[in-house]
């Protein structure tokens, strides 16, 4: 019953579903103490993890992360020992295959999102292809509560247009600021009308964003609401 329910959930969500973010603000993140993709736990991976099955999740999380055996994993799932080791492989292969390209200093991925932000806020579609990769994708989470895609979007051209119209909406209304999210560099967009936040966490691979997680459910962002809590 356990290991059905959050996949029960993630059927009944509304559009693609992200993880809560955890954000900081980037003066109280330390380049220095910024882990890799590999040891961090990422939004990417996040997002991998409630896509696989109860059983997949189980298996490649208790024996992977925490060492269990296959034949005391097999309790828990009710499989055999044998079948419980394809379970954590075949987790194992999609974890690695949905892994995003990343690369560059913690320097060189805030200046792409620096470009990101500045094309973006300005509408400029030229500066965004720039920009993003030309396969890039964009994860959208509303939780069918306020706008955002229902379909992940793919492609430069698809991404940069869905932003310059974000952007002709909320732009000239919302402050950016610069911040860490889940160890990815990231923008929080605060409306200034009523408060309403955005979160953005985004990959970059040679000197382009290959990723972008926008998490607008409010649900996943009261923690960081309040007209005090940033500053411009």
């Amino acid at each position: 019953m356990t290991l059905g329910s959050a996949q029960a959930r993630r059927e009944r969500y509304v559009g693609p579903w992200l993880p809560d973010p955890l954000v900081a603000a980037v003066d109280e993140a330390d380049p220095a103490d910024r882990v890799t993709l590999d040891e961090s736990v990422s939004l990417a991976l996040l997002f991998v993890l409630e896509r696989l099955t109860p059983a997949e999740r189980t298996a490649f999380i208790l024996h992977d992360v925490f060492g269990y055996a296959f034949e005391e994993i097999g309790e828990v799932v009710g499989r055999t020992p044998a079948a419980t080791g394809q379970l954590a492989s075949r987790a194992r292969r999609r974890v690695v295959e949905s892994r995003p390209r990343q690369s560059g200093t913690p320097e060189q991925q805030r200046r792409a999102v620096e470009a990101f932000a500045a094309a973006a806020g300005g509408g400029d579609l030229h500066a965004l292809l720039e920009v993003l990769d030309p396969d890039v994708v964009m994860r959208s989470d509303g939780g069918g509560r306020v706008q955002a895609s229902r379909v992940p979007l793919v492609g430069a051209d698809r991404v940069s247009r869905a932003l310059v119209a974000l952007a002709r909406t909320y732009a000239s209304r919302s402050d950016a600021h610069f911040v860490d999210v889940n160890e990815l560099p990231g923008l929080l967009m605060v409306n200034r009308d009523d408060g309403q936040v955005s979160v953005l966490a985004f990959t970059v691979h040679g000197g382009r964003i290959t990723t972008i997680h926008m998490q607008r459910n409010p649900e996943k962002l009261r923690h960081l609401a309040g007209p005090d809590r940033w500053t411009t």
